[in-house]
Protein backbone atom coordinates (compact mmCIF):
# COMPACT_ATOMS: atom_id res chain seq x y z
CA UNK A 1 0.00 0.00 0.00
CA UNK A 2 1.36 3.94 -0.83
CA UNK A 3 1.63 5.88 1.63
CA UNK A 4 -1.49 8.36 1.31
CA UNK A 5 -1.64 12.03 0.64
CA UNK A 6 -4.41 13.87 1.69
CA UNK A 7 -5.05 17.96 1.26
CA UNK A 8 -7.18 19.89 3.61
CA UNK A 9 -8.52 23.28 1.40
CA UNK A 10 -9.35 25.88 4.35
CA UNK A 11 -11.05 28.97 2.96
CA UNK A 12 -9.48 32.67 3.48
CA UNK A 13 -12.43 33.26 6.23
CA UNK A 14 -11.92 30.04 8.12
CA UNK A 15 -7.80 29.98 8.22
CA UNK A 16 -8.68 33.78 10.25
CA UNK A 17 -10.55 31.83 12.36
CA UNK A 18 -8.18 29.01 13.01
CA UNK A 19 -4.89 31.15 13.55
CA UNK A 20 -7.53 33.02 16.16
CA UNK A 21 -6.41 29.85 17.85
CA UNK A 22 -3.23 28.22 16.24
CA UNK A 23 0.19 28.80 15.99
CA UNK A 24 0.53 26.57 13.07
CA UNK A 25 -2.66 25.50 11.18
CA UNK A 26 -0.57 22.51 9.61
CA UNK A 27 1.35 21.46 12.11
CA UNK A 28 -2.06 21.41 14.03
CA UNK A 29 -3.46 18.91 11.78
CA UNK A 30 -0.62 16.84 11.33
CA UNK A 31 -0.69 16.49 15.25
CA UNK A 32 -4.41 15.64 14.90
CA UNK A 33 -4.03 13.24 12.53
CA UNK A 34 -0.89 11.62 14.26
CA UNK A 35 -3.08 11.23 17.84
CA UNK A 36 -5.94 9.46 15.52
CA UNK A 37 -3.02 7.06 14.35
CA UNK A 38 -2.04 6.30 17.72
CA UNK A 39 -5.83 5.81 19.21
CA UNK A 40 -6.44 3.58 16.81
CA UNK A 41 -3.59 1.13 16.91
CA UNK A 42 -3.94 1.10 20.85
CA UNK A 43 -7.09 0.17 19.92
CA UNK A 44 -6.48 -2.57 17.57
CA UNK A 45 -3.65 -3.62 19.52
CA UNK A 46 -5.89 -4.27 22.86
CA UNK A 47 -8.92 -5.90 20.38
CA UNK A 48 -6.69 -8.48 18.31
CA UNK A 49 -4.54 -9.35 21.06
CA UNK A 50 -7.34 -10.93 22.84
CA UNK A 51 -9.12 -11.99 19.77
CA UNK A 52 -5.63 -14.09 19.22
CA UNK A 53 -5.27 -15.27 22.80
CA UNK A 54 -8.33 -16.39 22.75
CA UNK A 55 -8.33 -18.24 19.35
CA UNK A 56 -7.47 -21.98 19.89
CA UNK A 57 -5.77 -22.81 16.69
CA UNK A 58 -3.82 -19.73 16.93
CA UNK A 59 -1.05 -20.58 18.35
CA UNK A 60 2.41 -18.74 16.98
CA UNK A 61 4.13 -15.86 18.76
CA UNK A 62 2.04 -12.82 18.75
CA UNK A 63 3.99 -10.15 16.96
CA UNK A 64 5.95 -7.65 19.11
CA UNK A 65 6.58 -4.97 16.87
CA UNK A 66 3.56 -2.84 15.08
CA UNK A 67 3.97 -3.67 10.99
CA UNK A 68 4.09 -7.39 11.76
CA UNK A 69 1.39 -7.28 13.89
CA UNK A 70 -1.07 -5.16 11.86
CA UNK A 71 -0.03 -7.38 8.83
CA UNK A 72 -0.56 -10.25 10.58
CA UNK A 73 -3.91 -9.30 11.56
CA UNK A 74 -4.85 -7.60 8.43
CA UNK A 75 -4.18 -11.44 6.76
CA UNK A 76 -6.81 -13.19 8.57
CA UNK A 77 -9.55 -14.23 7.10
CA UNK A 78 -11.86 -13.32 10.06
CA UNK A 79 -9.98 -9.31 9.33
CA UNK A 80 -13.08 -6.81 8.78
CA UNK A 81 -11.80 -2.92 8.25
CA UNK A 82 -14.84 -0.48 9.38
CA UNK A 83 -15.97 -0.37 6.05
CA UNK A 84 -17.11 -4.32 5.69
CA UNK A 85 -18.07 -3.91 9.29
CA UNK A 86 -20.40 -1.23 8.69
CA UNK A 87 -21.59 -2.93 5.55
CA UNK A 88 -22.12 -6.20 7.14
CA UNK A 89 -24.15 -4.29 10.02
CA UNK A 90 -25.96 -2.34 7.89
CA UNK A 91 -29.84 -2.63 8.12
CA UNK A 92 -31.37 -4.68 5.12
Amino acid sequence: MADLTITVTVDDTDQLVLKNDLLNIKEWVQNAVSGKQSNCWKRMQREWTDKLMNDVSYTDPIPSNKNDFVTLVTSRADYKDRAARDAENAPA
